[in-house]
């Protein structure tokens, strides 16, 4: 048994309109559903990802108008990559970014890969990756309903960066739980600490792989606005779902048991440097109660909430998205 990828990556918005326009205007993905936190409904619930909503598209953003800033530390998802097609959308990419006034560095390679890390405005750490006909899990259908060509828009997520205290334990689990290997390193752009571990798993490429950084000389994190609350890895069907707490609970780990979220199945545990990953099935998917050509347009409940639409209703605030 072993994860095929990134399902999605879960992030927090102080500012739901402006991480809405951030995502949608500026990097030109879809939001797809607009929902609520299912364990907490009077928050917003936000999906970006391709035209479609694929697997293994999406970044999602908890709206909690009242989060701090990040002190970034350990035991954090540090960065989330997005993949695009070509070096040649790098350049892009920089120029619409650089027009926009988003923070960015120069492209850079990271892993052997053309890299372009940017930040939105509350200081999620994200970059772009170009995947330059490299093999692996298949990208997304590209979304131009910003104005972003197809042959540059965002395809996919790509690898996620994981920085702990110390790599083992959690390149332990990585390996043994969820059928990761490692297959090289990269030199710390931080300075004088550990490569960074490449790990990948399945078909590989961008859309499956796990960097680990090791910084012992850091806090832990004190996550807040732009910081990332978990990370989601795809198990393909729902035969594979009921397999997977058993599995995790014969490695001694604590879970969630098994979630239903509608749009997917979960379940959640901890690794052992405190990072909070989700296992999340492929399927239904986001247009199982709306239709393709309409995702995210309105307020979308799962059926175990629709009863209490009106009460969730009221205890949302207006939620004014610019389009």
């Amino acid at each position: 048994m072993k994860v095929t990828g990134i399902h999605h990556v879960s992030a927090i918005t102080a500012k739901a309109e402006d991480n809405f326009d951030f995502f949608t205007r500026i990097l030109g993905m879809r939001l797809v559903k607009k929902t609520v936190n299912q364990d907490n409904t009077s928050s917003y619930h936000l999906f970006y990802a391709d035209a479609v909503g694929s697997p293994g598209t999406d970044m999602t953003y908890f709206d909690i108008p009242m989060a701090g800033r990040t002190y970034p530390g350990v035991s954090s998802i540090s960065n989330t990559a997005f993949r695009v097609s070509t070096t040649e959308s790098l350049h892009y990419w920089k120029e619409r970014f650089a027009s926009f006034n988003v923070i960015q560095e120069d492209i850079k390679k990271r892993a052997n890969r053309d890299t372009l890390y940017f930040e939105d405005f509350e200081g999620s750490r994200l970059m772009l990756v170009a995947d330059n006909g490299e093999k692996g899990v298949a990208p997304g259908v590209p979304w131009t309903g910003a104005g972003v060509p197809a042959e540059h828009a965002v395809v996919g997520l790509g690898p996620v960066t994981l920085t702990v205290r110390k790599a083992e334990s959690t390149i332990e689990v990585l390996k043994q739980v969820l059928g990761f290997e490692v297959i090289g390193t990269y030199p710390s752009n931080a300075g004088d600490f550990p490569d960074i571990q490449v790990l990948s798993v399945a078909e590989g490429g961008t859309g499956a792989e796990v960097h680990v950084e090791e910084r012992p000389d850091l806090p832990p994190e004190r996550p807040g606005r732009g910081s990332v609350h978990h990370v989601a890895f795809r198990i393909p069907t729902f035969e594979d779902y009921d397999k997977w707490n058993e599995r995790l609970k014969g490695f001694g780990l604590q879970t969630s048991g098994e979630v239903d979220r509608f749009y997917f199945r979960s379940i959640y545990f901890r690794e052992p440097n405190g990072i909070l990953y989700e296992l999340a099935t492929d399927e239904p998917g986001f247009a199982t109660d709306e239709d393709a050509d309409h995702l995210g347009e309105a307020l979308a409940l799962p059926p175990f909430l629709e009863p209490k639409r009106k009460e969730i209703e009221a205890s949302l605030r207006p939620l004014t998205l610019k389009e």
